[in-house]
């Protein structure tokens, strides 16, 4: 069986992205693979008044109108229950991730559809599957107090109930990119790609 990917691209670049190189440099380590893209720099919208009150709707009680409102969201949450692994292209922008990625995020956390509360707390329900995340940045060290962006999606990946999260370096290109890029490239070349 081929591995389902559901690559997901944040940068606002389309050419010379390093954080787009490092999640084809990825998806070429599976041999074998059925890719979906999901390309954020065509945006997605923001959710607005009318999406959160379809949203805390019950399904059987929305209109035409709401269901319609929640589609783009629906479609995007089952790519994520389509797929083995996603791998997520982050570009650190200002210490955080990317509006675009913020955007998908709040599109795909949904109670009770991707996670649910319990007595004991959220409970992810997207279980079972792999992220590997592409992290770009001119001097954003990941790890460090001033990076607001890997465990953020490392959280939200877990809230949603992926919690098999890899991170992929290039996080100090400003300071010495060739370097940075061939552990980059290493790392990539090293990834356990087997589950």
């Amino acid at each position: 069986m081929p591995t389902k990917i559901l690559q997901i691209d944040a940068s606002a670049c389309k050419t010379g992205s390093i954080s787009r190189d490092l999640t084809h440099r990825i998806v070429d380590r599976f041999e074998r693979a059925q890719v979906t893209t999901r390309d954020l720099a065509t945006p997605l919208p923001q959710i607005t008044e009318d999406w959160i009150g379809a949203n805390f709707t019950p399904a059987a009680d929305r209109t035409d109108a709401q269901a319609e409102t929640l589609r783009l969201s629906d479609t995007l949450i089952e790519e994520i229950k389509a797929a083995d692994v996603l791998v997520i292209g982050l570009p650190i922008y200002n210490f955080g991730v990317p509006a675009a990625l913020k955007a998908w995020i709040d599109l795909v956390a949904r109670a009770g559809v991707t996670f649910q509360y319990s007595p004991t707390g959220p409970k992810g329900l997207l279980t079972g599957k792999r992220a590997i995340v592409a992290v770009a940045s001119g001097g954003t060290e990941m790890g460090s107090n001033i990076d607001f962006a890997t465990g953020y999606i490392r959280h939200v990946l877990g809230f949603i109930g992926i919690t098999d999260v890899v991170f992929v370096a290039a996080d100090r290109l400003s300071r010495d990119a060739d370097a940075t890029l061939s552990e980059a490239h290493l790392a990539v070349q090293t990834l356990k790609i087997a589950a």
